[in-house]
């Protein structure tokens, strides 16, 4: 059996799962500290269940905790930004288009050095080891303990990036280093800010998952911990304590991923209304559809894999303003303090989740204390309601031909009509748990994104070499090999390019393996 967990900006939810399906479920308040959320949902799902803890035999944790971390600008590390690629790339420096708050709190540390590739492998400058020397005596010298090294095409060939790491850490011991090119894309500064990122991050990471797994130990569950990607797949803890930044947008994956498990629709658009944020996405043969262009992180352009999902401040407990002839929904919220702050609940806002009552399209507290809203205030905030719902579902689609909506998450009582441009709407059992019905039904994957030169070789022979490397990546990932198979295939001729370039992605999945 596996317990999924998942924290979202109002409530953890978790679930026990066995390959029955649903065993149980719970809503907590999600916590200040996250963690002591997390044990709460942990020990409330047992309770219900009772089940031993010995049975369970993993729990996947999809957390916010590092999406936070960069959003609120705090408990991130200062960073070195180191950059192989002189005599090119000098006019644009790293971090060139961060928010100034947020570069200043990593540190405008940033070093230029010769080296990088060009797009097909070969060298454009040579690595000078001098260079690298220099820097890590400076970085010695600043007490700077975490490094992003990036360097011109690295995604095509690493070896330059691992090479300068070696030089770094042989001169200053115990210094973290994160690598571009395990991160991020095809594009520099992209790939460079990702990597800044994950870099920035690495302390709280092992600091968080280390609570993780001392929560685990305490209620002797002695389960296996991962952490849930936002391409849908599973990590291991240690890996999660490397890469971090493989977590944003983990949240709305997962109910997109419990959203196709639920429902059996393998293609469809996902509407995820929670406490905080509605977040819409489209499902392809039950994966999140992935986001084309470069995702804005904290401000923060980067191009490593994430989710299309487009968010609006619309949640449960968005609140309702009413001044005169002027109403308005969020995109502030009571989050976690739903329960204390709501009207219903004896509390003084006004929420979405009041107007949801006072309409008649939910029971939940005392609807006795929203009863003299204003009929025409209830209906007004109801339509604009539907109506921020039917934009966001139309900017997912990328045709006129409707698709099946699926309607998850705690937030559901906010649907109160029939979805434009819908074929069907669908509210699947266990709607409510959808995110952590994802984190627990999540799979492992592998994926490769390169440029190839193709003179001299096939295309076949470069997908299937691409194929196998994602294969392989699967595999050292946890992955069953028995059970993996492709996911996705894209090959996109790069005429700008000499030598007959191609770019390649191949996307592989498979399941856990079972220990």
């Amino acid at each position: 059996m596996r317990i999924g967990v998942d924290v979202g900006g109002t409530n953890t939810d978790a679930v026990l799962m066995s390959v029955d399906g649903v065993l149980g479920k719970v809503k907590t308040p999600t916590t200040v500290d996250v963690t002591s959320g997390i044990v709460t949902a942990l020990s409330a799902l047992l309770d219900q269940t009772r089940v031993p803890p010995p049975a369970v035999s993993a729990v996947m944790i999809g957390t916010t905790h590092f999406t936070n971390a960069v959003v609120e600008r705090r408990r991130l590390q200062p960073v070195a930004a180191v950059r192989l690629g002189l005599p090119a790339t000098e006019c644009l420096p790293p971090m060139i288009d961060w928010p100034a708050d947020l570069a200043a709190v990593v540190g405008q540390h940033h070093y230029l050095v010769h080296g990088g590739n060009e797009f097909d492998g070969r060298i454009l400058s040579e690595l000078n080891e001098a260079e690298i020397a220099r820097v890590a005596d400076d970085l010695r010298l600043r007490g700077i303990m975490a490094v992003a090294v990036s360097s011109v095409f690295s995604p095509i060939n690493g070896e330059m990036e691992f090479r300068a790491g070696e030089l770094l850490t042989s001169r200053v011991p115990g210094l973290d280093v994160t690598y571009s090119h395990q991160i991020g894309r095809i594009g520099l500064l992209e790939r460079e800010s990702a990597a800044i990122l994950n870099a920035c991050l690495r302390d709280l990471a092992r600091t968080t998952i280390s609570s993780f797994r001392q929560a685990i130990k305490e209620m002797d569950l002695g389960a296996t911990v991962y952490l849930t990607q936002n391409d849908g797949a599973l990590m291991t803890a240690v890996q999660a304590e490397l890469f971090p930044v493989l977590t944003f947008a983990s949240g709305p994956t997962n109910s997109m991923r419990g959203a196709a498990y639920l429902s059996g629709l393998q293609d469809a658009i996902v509407v995820d209304v929670g406490g905080t944020t509605t977040d819409v996405g489209a499902l392809t043969r039950g994966f999140p559809r992935q986001a084309a262009l470069a995702i804005e992180v904290g401000g923060v352009r980067t191009n490593f894999r994430m989710p299309d999902v487009h968010s609006t401040g619309l949640g449960g407990g968005s609140l309702v303003r009413a001044d005169g002839d002027a109403v308005s929904i969020g995109p502030d919220s009571v989050g976690y303090e739903l329960t204390q702050r709501a009207r219903i609940f004896g509390g003084e806002t006004l929420t979405a989740t009041d107007i949801a009552v006072a309409g008649g399209f939910a029971h939940l507290g005392d609807g006795n204390r929203v009863a003299n809203l204003p009929h025409e205030l209830v209906a007004q905030v109801t339509a604009m309601i539907g109506d921020a719902i039917d934009l966001a579902v139309d900017r997912m689609r990328l045709s006129e031909e409707p698709l099946p909506v699926i309607i998850v998450g705690g937030g559901r009582i906010l649907v109160t009509r029939p979805v434009a441009g819908a074929s069907e709407l669908v509210v699947p059992e266990h709607f409510e748990a959808a995110n952590a019905v994802g984190a627990a039904i999540a799979q492992v994957t592998g994926e490769v994104d390169r440029v190839v030169a193709l003179a001299g070789s096939s295309r076949e022979a470069a997908l299937d070499t691409a194929r196998g490397d994602a294969i392989r990546q699967a595999v050292e990932s946890g992955a069953d090999p028995a059970t993996i198979y492709v996911l996705d295939v894209e090959d996109v001729p790069l005429s700008y390019l000499p030598g007959n370039a191609v770019r390649v992605r191949v996307k592989v999945v498979g399941e856990l393996i079972s220990h």
